[in-house]
């Protein structure tokens, strides 16, 4: 029989890129991770995961025990909210899922104000490389950057975002500007692969509702968007990345955004919650500190409006 740890285990496991980016998130080794991913095979009789060099894939029947434990976890979480309020507490855990440099900046400092308001809730913070909507069912707040999916989640904006198109003055002094968006095909481009998009096609539209997609072919690529600006602000090339990480490039002329007629598809940031029935009030007192915080949007007071 599966105990609650292997279901949260299992969870984070399948939640994840790889082995290593869910022995991060639990804070244990990788070779521990598959271990333990391991023994709850054998207690099903099961194969649960595809491991491959390109990372993890869910089987069916791994698929199956994801849904299921994700629903599993929630009615426990459900338990202690109601056996709290009972006692007329703020208590119980609260689940928060956030992007890794995104959280590492906006949401670890928010947990500490909250926590230190709220001490009887327990907090537990995911910042994680893949945080897709899978996610949401996992935990009680999803923070996420860009377009959402069809999902039966409440989900609710908190800040807008923009994605930049951008790059060093050190790479325009060598390679040009590009003039259109076709012009990105003859230059040397930096993908961010993250949330399963098809980081390759870059799409933009002008101020006449004219649409171009571009088919990038990138000369260098990453899963981490500090290591994809790293490589744009060492000239290496023109990247996409989001103005609440580079505002401060671009203000300080460390970045310059590109195509300035054209723009991008818009990232804001969302809250994905629970169905508002179901919430918790540790779960809004979360969301509305969350809310203060990013009014007025920090990116835009220190960076100012970027053109674009």
């Amino acid at each position: 029989m599966l105990s609650a740890d292997d279901l949260e285990l299992f969870v984070t496991v399948g939640s994840s890129a790889s082995l290593a980016a869910a022995a991060r998130t639990l804070g244990i080794t990788p070779p521990a991770v598959s271990q333990r991913l391991t023994h709850i095979e054998r207690k099903l009789a099961l194969r649960l995961v595809e491991r491959s060099n390109r990372g993890l894939k869910l089987t069916s029947d791994g698929e199956l025990l994801f849904k299921r434990a994700n629903e599993i976890l929630l009615q426990f979480t459900r338990m202690e909210d109601e056996l709290a309020q009972r006692g007329g507490k703020n208590a119980g855990v609260l689940r928060v899922v956030a992007p890794l440099g995104f959280g590492r900046t906006y949401v670890v400092g928010l947990v500490i104000d909250y926590h230190a308001a709220h001490p009887d809730v327990r907090v537990d913070l995911n910042l994680s490389d893949r945080p897709g909507i899978g996610l949401a069912t996992a935990c009680d707040i999803l923070i996420q950057i860009g377009e959402l999916r069809d999902s039966e989640q409440v989900a609710t904006v908190v800040a807008p975002n923009r994605r930049l198109l951008c790059a060093a003055p050190a790479y325009l002094d060598r390679y040009g500007a590009p003039s259109m968006p076709a012009d990105l095909r003859d230059h040397r481009c930096i993908a961010l692969r993250e949330n399963d998009e098809d980081v390759t096609l870059w799409r933009f539209e002008n101020a006449r509702g004219e649409r171009i997609n571009v088919r990038i072919e990138p000369v260098l690529s990453s899963n981490d968007g500090a290591a994809t600006k790293a490589l744009a602000l060492a000239g290496a090339g023109i990247t996409v990345r989001s103005e609440w990480d580079v505002a401060e490039d671009i203000a300080a002329r460390r970045l310059v955004p590109l195509l300035p007629g054209w723009k991008l598809p818009d990232a804001d940031i969302t809250a994905i919650l629970g169905r508002r029935g179901e919430r918790a009030a540790r779960v809004d007192d979360f969301l509305g500190l969350l809310r203060r915080s990013l009014r007025p949007v920090p990116w835009r007071q220190r960076g100012g409006q970027v053109a674009g």
